[in-house]
């Protein structure tokens, strides 16, 4: 078996091309990367579903928009909490996964966290790969992967994440970003 580089804390970016329409024009952040396989949550599929529809307790603290997001096609009736907590120590209830981005236990009482979270985000399920088989999409060209911003999970205008992450790329990634929604309209 091959060693597994860990791409954890780091966004796959969905390439024009792929044709999944789970995935189309999606931006994931990688909570879980090694040889069994991955997890992470769509970052830009915003729901019409309020976050104080489902989780009441949570919804104060939540970013705008304040609504659930898809956070893939795997498990849609679980949730999953997002936040960013600056500084080197994160309260209880907060586990780290990358820099200052990391899970929220949904079970804990929010004011726990209350003081310390800078964002959150709701997701009702996440996407998830099992060994090799992400490896082997990116090795097909299905998607781009490039560091995340903590900023990139609580994005007040998820509808142009896509975009506004492959711009700001210092390569020739940031031309992608001007990739028409449909090419046969050119």
């Amino acid at each position: 078996m091959t060693e597994v580089s860990s791409l954890t804390g780091r966004l796959l970016v969905a390439a024009p091309a792929l044709a999944d329409p789970n995935f189309d024009r999606a931006v994931v952040l990688l909570l879980d990367h090694d040889e069994e396989g991955s997890l992470g949550v769509v970052l830009n599929r915003p729901t019409p579903v309020g976050v104080a529809d489902i989780l009441a307790s949570w919804a104060g603290l939540t970013g705008e928009p304040d609504v659930v997001f898809q956070g893939g096609p795997v498990s849609l009736d679980s949730a999953l909490g997002v936040a960013v907590i600056p500084g080197d120590e994160g309260p209880l209830g907060w586990r780290r996964v990358y820099g200052a981005i990391g899970l929220v236990d949904l079970e804990a009482p929010p004011e726990l966290l209350a003081a310390a979270l800078g964002s959150l985000r709701i997701f009702a399920g996440y996407a998830g790969w099992g060994p090799g088989q992400l490896e082997a999409e990116l090795s097909e060209g299905a998607w781009y992967v490039v560091e995340s911003e903590p900023g990139d999970v609580s994005s007040p205008r998820p509808e142009g994440l896509w975009r506004a992450v492959l711009r700001r790329q210092r390569s020739e990634l940031a031309m992608v970003a001007t990739y028409p929604d449909d090419p046969s309209l050119n």
